[in-house]
């Protein structure tokens, strides 16, 4: 398992960028959570295998059609961070 925290930034809010992001996740076996900032940025933090941790932050770096992503960073996080399943908040 491994663990990585996303900060999005860019026209990410009010896209449907959240849900989005927890249909990708989930498909990809990952869990974790999607959550905005109020700063308009969006938080993804997942747990899973490291190849599908990249292939959602591949996805991340577009978004749903509606978003505009400005910026990814990727930092590390820990597998506790992440309950069970993956949620939007």
């Amino acid at each position: 398992m491994n663990a990585a925290r996303f900060i999005v930034s860019g026209k990410v809010q009010g896209v449907w960028f959240r849900a989005s992001a927890r249909d990708e996740a989930q498909a990809l076996g990952l869990r974790g959570y999607a959550k905005n900032l109020p700063d308009g940025r969006v938080e993804v933090l997942v747990v899973g295998d490291p190849a599908a941790i990249d292939r959602l932050a591949a996805w991340l770096r577009q978004g749903p059609p509606m978003a505009h992503v400005d910026d990814l960073e990727r930092l590390d996080a820990h597998e506790d961070e992440a309950g069970e399943g993956f949620v939007t908040a």
